[in-house]
């Protein structure tokens, strides 16, 4: 077994058919068959379950999955790790909630671009749930997510501790008030966003189950909709503030066990950090720093 059979059972396991990961291989169908085949031989296991739709992994192949996704990853850090002279450069790619980029990541990424003009920094943005799959599968070397992730595969740190608050349009009395109005709609991100579970579980703790959904691509869509009337959504209340608020938005409070909620910063547990990775955490803790005593 060699970093190549691995590179190769993640694709099957990643893709869910031979015929997709010889495509995405630049292979046969055949090579790909026979080749995991071989290393299901090697290994005494069965590493697939073969159906009509494609194949899915066995219990052996679920154990065998995490260090397919880490062996090539260590490949690759050895190698930055040996051109990595410890001046920060070279790209450095780093995921995100669309939130926390808006209102925290600008004063961090405005000093870490003028400090350090060698690196190449790569914004990317997505869910909670986008975020962590990114990270796990080595996309982006690390990310901002809401959290407690609790993965063993990650490390998280808490960054931000944020307030979330529920929005509507002005004429909205109180969030219970609209619960009881019925017809609920919620508006919210795509499936894997952390914020629309909660609402979810908010309403639902109120009685109501299955809330209608309007689902969006921005944020800017989000608090349109809201201040339109169409709506509830969910968001930290420092996002609530200039441009948002001339939209014409309520802000309802929530109870603090209900409203707080930590932003982590999450990587994989066993990489190594490059001089860009140390130099980007340093300028994100001094950003923190200097807001708290702000």
């Amino acid at each position: 077994m060699d970093v190549d059979d691995l590179r190769l059972f993640e694709a099957v396991a990643r893709l869910g058919a031979m015929n997709r990961a010889a495509l995405a291989l630049n292979t046969v169908q055949s090579n790909v068959t026979a080749r995991i085949r071989a290393l299901e031989d090697e290994l005494g296991q069965a590493l697939f379950t073969r159906h009509g739709k494609g194949v899915s992994l066995t219990e052996a192949g679920e154990r065998l999955l995490p260090y397919a996704r880490r062996l090539p990853a260590l490949v690759a850090d050895a190698a930055r790790a040996v051109r990595d002279d410890g001046t920060p450069a070279g790209q450095l790619v780093i995921g995100s909630l669309e939130t926390t980029a808006a209102v925290h990541l600008t004063p961090t990424l405005a000093t870490f671009v003028a400090a350090h003009p060698k690196v190449d920094f790569v914004l990317q943005t997505g869910t909670t749930q986008e975020m962590v799959t990114a990270t796990l599968e080595r996309r982006v070397e690390g990310a901002f997510v809401c959290g407690p992730i609790g993965h063993a595969e990650l490390t998280e740190d808490a960054v931000y501790r944020e307030e979330l608050v529920a929005l509507t349009a002005p004429g909205v009395g109180s969030f219970d008030d609209l619960v009881r109005a019925g017809d609920v709609r919620m508006i919210v991100l795509r499936a894997g966003c952390s914020y629309r579970q909660k609402l979810q579980l908010l309403l639902a703790r109120r009685g109501v189950a299955s809330p209608r959904l309007l689902e969006f691509g921005t944020l800017e869509a989000i608090l349109g909709c809201v201040s339109a009337g169409l709506g509830v959504t969910l968001l930290p209340r420092s996002l609530v503030r200039p441009p948002w608020t001339a939209r014409r938005i309520r802000q309802h409070l929530l109870p603090p066990a209900d409203a707080r909620v930590d932003t982590v910063f999450i990587r994989p547990r066993e990489s190594a950090l490059s001089s860009a990775m140390r130099a980007f955490l340093a300028h994100a803790v001094d950003a923190v720093v200097r807001r708290r005593v702000a």
